[in-house]
């Protein structure tokens, strides 16, 4: 880990694996001048997966006690950050409570405050994957009267956030037949079923240690026409691959979702190539990316920033880029 420097200016940190490779790097800028914020800066705090229980704390204190340090947004050791260093916390939100997870960082009046934003991210995420009506063919395209399933790879922090949206009692019907998580770590799967137990749903979920992509494939192979298919596993991103194998087979009508925005993208090309042949819907991780630190900046600097319309279309612009869709950029 490098130093950890005094921050000079109001500065929000970025704790991940590779933070100088992400665009928010160059992004930030844009988006202050955007949002009024004036001077301040961004800094990138880059650990190794799973790192030491005293890193963590090192960092959370630094963030803690740094005048200008306005707080921080956390990827890739949401879960570990908070297991090492809950006692650093003055507060937690109900969702970083509930979750056992934190992906944010702020500070009131000498208070650190730790929060989950994965949910309202992965929702407002989900929203512009899933139309309204899909899960049990109701829609008006047509469905498969069968019920579709939800395949989240990878029992990490986001596909927590997912996995509770989707189980949402408020949607009634409108949610997929069962849930499929695979991980290639038992204690994640564990640790993904007790807070799932304490959410008290109904909605089936099946946990499935994998500890090869052939098992993924299988998985994939068994789901019904139009299920939702996720890869929230890192790789293609923090790490080279995909969790499937060269020769899997998505199902007809399959919506594909991305997580990474960059990277190799493997599974999302490999989606990509059966698209047109087998009607698949394909998603990367964009939307994700820009609700996740909007979320963030307006948590930790105290503002209101819109998450639809006029106004997050334009930030959406200014960080040069769109979600892909089927392949396109939309």
């Amino acid at each position: 880990m490098q130093p950890l420097l005094p921050a000079t200016l109001p500065t929000l940190h970025f704790i991940g694996v590779t933070t100088r490779q992400s665009s928010i790097m160059t992004i930030f800028s844009r988006w202050a001048e955007a949002l009024g914020l004036g001077a301040c800066a961004i800094n990138g705090i880059d650990l190794p997966l799973h790192a030491s229980p005293e890193a963590y704390r090192d960092v959370v204190s630094f963030v803690r006690n740094d005048p200008h340090s306005r707080g921080a947004l956390v990827t890739a050791h949401k879960i570990d950050l908070l297991h090492a260093a809950s006692g650093l916390f003055d507060e937690l939100d109900p969702h970083a409570a509930s979750l056992h997870e934190v992906s944010c960082l702020s500070k009131r009046h000498g208070r650190l405050i730790g929060h989950a934003k994965d949910p309202i991210s992965a929702r407002l995420a989900l929203d512009a994957i899933v139309p309204p009506g899909h899960w049990h063919g109701v829609d008006e395209q047509g469905g498969n009267g069968q019920g579709a399933d939800a395949f989240l790879i990878g029992a990490g922090g986001a596909t927590t956030a997912i996995s509770w949206n989707l189980m949402q009692p408020r949607h009634g019907r409108d949610r997929p037949r069962r849930i499929v998580v695979s991980d290639i770590d038992e204690a994640r799967l564990q640790g993904l079923r007790r807070f799932h137990a304490s959410v008290g749903s109904d909605l089936p979920v099946e946990y499935v240690l994998t500890k090869t992509t052939a098992q993924n494939d299988w998985i994939l192979q068994g789901l019904p026409r139009g299920s939702l298919t996720v890869n929230a596993t890192g790789l293609g991103k923090d790490r080279p691959g995909s969790p499937l194998g060269p020769d899997a087979r998505f199902p007809d009508g399959c919506l594909v979702w991305e997580l990474n925005y960059r990277g190799d993208l493997v599974f999302l090309a490999q989606a990509e190539a059966q698209a047109a042949s087998s009607g698949l819907a394909t998603f990367d991780g964009w939307n994700y990316f820009l609700h996740g630190w909007t979320q963030v900046i307006a948590e930790v600097f105290a503002l209101d920033i819109p998450s639809s319309g006029e106004g997050f279309d334009a930030l959406s612009t200014l960080a040069g880029g769109a979600p892909r869709r089927n392949g396109a950029v939309r």
